[in-house]
This record gives C-alpha cells, sequence and structure tokens, in this order.
C-alpha cells in the first residue's frame, strides 16, 4: 500500500527550489524533440527537399540522362518570351478566377439552404458532398458519357430545346466552359461543408439579439454571418486558388490539353515539358515560378481577409 500524502510532506515538496521539482517531473528533456522528429524529418525529406531540388534544377539545363549543367537565370529569361507558357499562364488564369467566382458562391448559397431546418437536410447534404470523394480521373470518365456528341447524357436537358451534336471536348470555345462545369460539381460539396460547418458555430444568440433590433435578413447576413465567416472565407479561397491552379488530372484525363491548347494549363505544360521534351530545368522553371506566384497571392489572401482583432 501507498503511504497517504500528509500536508507535511506536500509543503517539503512546494519548499523544493524549482528547478529540482521540474527535473523531478520531466526525466526526459529531449521527449520534445523526439516527438516532433518524425513529423520534421518528413517534411525535410516530402516537402523540403523536392522544393529545394526543383530550385537548383530551375537554373540548369538537365535532359534526364546527362548530368544536369548550371546555366544560370536562363530559363527564367526564356520563360516571359516562351508564347507557349504565356498561353498556359493565361488559360490557368483564367481557370482559376472564373472558377473561383462561380463554385464559392454556390457553395455559400448551398451551405446557407441547407444551415435551416428542413425536411431529409441529411439527405441533401451527402447526395451534394458525395462527387468530393471520387477521384478526378473517375469524374472525368463520368463526364466523358455525359458530353458524348451522340447519345450523351446532356442531351437530356438540351434536346427538348434543339440543341444536340454539341462537339463539348472538341471545340475551342466550348472546351474550358465544359472543365468548368465538371469542376464546380466537383468541389461545391466539399466547400458547402466547410462552409456549412462556419455557420453552425455561430452563436444563435447573436441573430436573435439583432433581430430584436430590427434587422432584417440582408443585414443579418452582412453584419453578422460575413465577418464570422471570414475564416472559413480565407481558408476555402486560398484551397480552392491553389487546387485550381494545379489542376492536371481533370485536364489529362478529359481534354488532354486541347482543342488547340484551348485548355493547355500550367501544370500540363510542365508535365509536358519535363516528361514529354525531356527538358527538366525549363519545367522545373515554370514550377518555381508558379510556386512563387501561388505564395504571393496566399499571403494577400492573408492580410486581406484576417479576422481584425
Amino acid at each position: 500500500m501507498t503511504e497517504p500524502v500528509t500536508g507535511a510532506a506536500v509543503a517539503q515538496r512546494l519548499s523544493l527550489p524549482r528547478k529540482r521539482r521540474r527535473s523531478s517531473n520531466y526525466h526526459y528533456p529531449g521527449t520534445a524533440w523526439m516527438m516532433v522528429a518524425p513529423a520534421v524529418l518528413f517534411f525535410c525529406v516530402f516537402v523540403f527537399y523536392p522544393v529545394a531540388n526543383a530550385i537548383y534544377v530551375s537554373f540548369t539545363s538537365w535532359d534526364l540522362v546527362s548530368p544536369p549543367r548550371f546555366i544560370g537565370l536562363r530559363n527564367y529569361v526564356r520563360l516571359f518570351s516562351d508564347r507557349a507558357f504565356l498561353n498556359s499562364a493565361m488559360v490557368t488564369v483564367y481557370y482559376t478566377l472564373v472558377l473561383i467566382a462561380i463554385e464559392l458562391p454556390i457553395a455559400l448559397g448551398l451551405a446557407l439552404l441547407l444551415d435551416r431546418k428542413i425536411k431529409a437536410r441529411g439527405l441533401y447534404q451527402a447526395i451534394i458532398f458525395a462527387p468530393a470523394v471520387l477521384t478526378m480521373v473517375a469524374v472525368a470518365m463520368i463526364w466523358r458519357v455525359v458530353y458524348a456528341p451522340v447519345g450523351g447524357l446532356y442531351l437530356m436537358f438540351t434536346e427538348p430545346f434543339g440543341i444536340a451534336g454539341l462537339q463539348w471536348l472538341n471545340d475551342r470555345n466550348l472546351a474550358m466552359p465544359a472543365v468548368l462545369i465538371v469542376s464546380v460539381w466537383k468541389n461545391v460539396g466539399y466547400y458547402m461543408v466547410i462552409f456549412l460547418a462556419g455557420l453552425q458555430a455561430i452563436p444563435s444568440s447573436y441573430y436573435e439579439a439583432a433581430r430584436i433590433d430590427g434587422a432584417g435578413s440582408w443585414r443579418l447576413f452582412r453584419h453578422i454571418t460575413l465577418p464570422l465567416l471570414k475564416p472559413f472565407i480565407l481558408f476555402v479561397m486560398v484551397i480552392s486558388i491553389i487546387r485550381a491552379a494545379q489542376a492536371f488530372s481533370l485536364f489529362y484525363a478529359l481534354t488532354n490539353g486541347g482543342p488547340a491548347n484551348a485548355t493547355k494549363v500550367l501544370p500540363y505544360l510542365i508535365y509536358e515539358v519535363a516528361f514529354g521534351f525531356n527538358r527538366m530545368g525549363y519545367a522545373s522553371a515554370m514550377a518555381v515560378v508558379m510556386f512563387g506566384v501561388l505564395l504571393i497571392l496566399t499571403a494577400i489572401q492573408f492580410r486581406l481577409l484576417r479576422p481584425q482583432s
């Protein structure tokens, strides 16, 4: 049996020097470092080293066969006179901006609707969220069937209006809108769940107090919902821009960058230059420029959308 702890024992322990008490509580001062070491090692091996290596390779000429040859800033100088790179950059910016302008309001609107007490709300949430769990290649295969010129499922909605035989994936003017529709269908449920979590975290007492003061639905949304949703909007904006700028699988499986480079985004061009033409240095320079732009955009968003203290 253990001896009972008496008041004298407690007083004696409290009278010990702080340094001695701390050493008696923590027998292994290196435990904290041991606990974080796997995460730090993982970060260094799979994040820091690849980024540092890509930056180094961007200053070289490397064809994956011969050793890398240092050429300085020649790859970066060439980038800004390369029509293929500039075209892909414009396509990527267009895709990212239009996608965000469409999917974020839709996701927020669906979250506002499903935040109410309605029947079968859980079923609606599951149906809308379901595409988010599918892989992008599977999504592309599904929508290839939808966009088929002959017998495509889209005809169920357009044929009553006399619209048929559209070459969604082979028409320069329709290919990007087709990809945008697929991206919105795939992503909107994921962002809706994030916004819904933010809405449910807002105390209902705020709305009750504002209604007592005579605030209408618009004023409630503008002065309570939006300000308190800022952290969630920041997260969704950052994630959506990064995901849109890094989109590759959908374009590879759905349009293959065509037609006539209309959907050749930067990740697809980087893949083509690196593994199609074996120009790893030039492809790495493209990747580094894209990484820098995304880093700057993320910093700007944190600056503009961070909650005010």
